[in-house]
C-alpha cells in the first residue's frame, strides 16, 4: 500500500506532543539513552554524492547527519537522560562531527566492532533510538534501500523472515532488554520499522520517489521534528517493550555472487541453502551480529 503524502508538513509518521522535562531525585538511577545514527535516512540524502567522502555534497551532508543526531541528543537530555551514547553507524563510521556534540556525550566510531551498529549498548540503557535509518534490501521502495551491505548482500533473514537493519538492531537490543522507542528515516523505512516493531514515535524525513530520488524536508525542519519526536518517545518509553526473537536465532544470508556461499559452506557451522544463500544458527543476537561482521569485513589481505 502506497503511503499518502499531503505536503511536506505532513511528513511525520506519528503525532508528537512536547512533554515537560521530568524532575529527577538526587538518588534516582541513571537514565541512559543509546542513539544509533545512519545516513541514508537523513533529510535530503538520495545518492552517493551525499553518502561517501568522495561525493561532492558529502561534507555538507555529514553536517546534516550530525545536526539530526544532535537534535536527538538534546531532546534526550531535555527528557531527563543522564547519559547518552551515540553510534556513528554509516559507511566508515567516521561521519559525525564529534566536536559539535555536547561535551558529556560519548560517541562510538569506526569498524569493526562487537555489536556493529549497536556497539556499546548494554542492559543498563533505558531506551534506544534510530536516526537516519533506511529500508531493507528486499524492499522495492525506499531511498538507497539495503541491509548491512549494498555491495554484497541481497537478503538477510532472521528465523525465516527478511529483516531491515532496524529489526536486526532492535533484536540485538532486545537481548539486553532495551526497547526501541523512536525512529526517523524515509517513508518506506518507517513503514517497515513500524510493521515489524509495532507502533512507536517516528519522523518521516522524506518521501521516496525511487532508489535515488525523494521529496524531502529541509534539514532544519527534520531536526525540529526529530527533537519533538524524541522528547515524546522518551516521555512514554515505559509503553514500549524490547523486541525479542526466539533463541537460537537462524540467520539466512544471500549474496550477489555464488562464490561466498560456496566457500563459507566449507565451515561446519554453515549450511549452504541454495547457490547464493547460507544459513548459520547463533545462540543469541550477539553471535549473529559477530558472524555477519566477520563475513562483511574479513579479507585475507587485511593489514592494520
Amino acid at each position: 500500500m502506497k503511503l499518502a503524502v499531503i505536503g511536506l508538513a505532513g511528513m511525520i509518521a506519528s503525532s508528537v506532543v512536547l512533554a515537560p522535562t521530568p524532575s529527577r531525585a538526587a538518588n534516582s538511577p541513571p537514565f541512559k539513552v543509546y542513539i544509533s545514527v545512519d545516513m541514508e535516512g537523513v533529510a535530503g540524502t538520495v545518492t552517493s554524492d551525499q553518502l561517501v567522502p568522495t561525493g561532492f555534497e558529502y561534507e555538507r551532508f555529514r553536517r546534516f547527519m550530525t545536526d539530526e543526531a544532535v537534535a536527538a541528543v538534546r531532546a534526550a537530555q531535555e527528557a531527563g537522560a543522564t547519559e547518552v551514547v551515540v553510534s556513528d553507524s554509516h559507511g566508515n563510521g567516521e561521519n559525525l562531527l564529534i566536536e559539535l556534540f555536547p561535551k558529556d556525550v560519548r560517541i562510538v566510531r569506526s569498524w569493526p566492532r562487537h555489536g556493529a551498529m549497536m556497539a556499546g549498548l548494554d542492559s543498563s540503557f533505558a531506551a534506544a533510538l534510530f536516526v537516519g535509518y533506511h529500508a531493507s534490501t528486499s524492499n522495492p521502495s525506499g531511498v538507497r534501500a539495503h541491509t548491512i551491505s549494498s555491495a554484497h548482500f541481497t537478503r538477510l533473514a532472521l528465523n525465516g523472515t527478511p529483516v531491515t537493519e532496524a529489526e536486526l538492531n532492535a533484536a540485538y537490543a532486545g537481548d539486553m532488554n532495551v526497547p526501541i522507542v523512536f525512529a526517523s528515516g524515509d517513508d518506506a523505512a518507517i513503514k517497515e520499522i513500524t510493521a515489524r516493531l509495532g507502533p512507536l514515535d517516528t519522523v518521516v524525513t522524506k518521501h521516496s520517489l525511487g532508489f535515488h530520488a525523494a521529496e524531502t524536508l529541509t534539514p532544519a525542519a527534520a531536526c525540529d521534528l526529530i527533537h519533538q519526536g524524541v522528547i515524546a518517545a522518551l516521555s512514554h518509553r515505559n509503553q514500549r517493550h524490547p523486541y525479542k526473537l526466539s533463541h537460537p536465532v537462524t540467520l539466512d544470508l544471500s549474496f550477489k555472487s555464488y562464490m561466498p556461499a560456496e566457500i563459507l559452506s566449507y565451515l561446519r557451522s554453515v549450511e549452504r541453502v541454495d547457490s547464493h544463500t547460507i544459513r548459520f544458527i547463533g545462540h543469541d543476537m550477539s553471535e549473529i551480529t559477530d558472524f555477519i561482521d566477520v563475513i562483511d569485513w574479513y579479507n585475507p589481505d587485511m593489514t592494520p
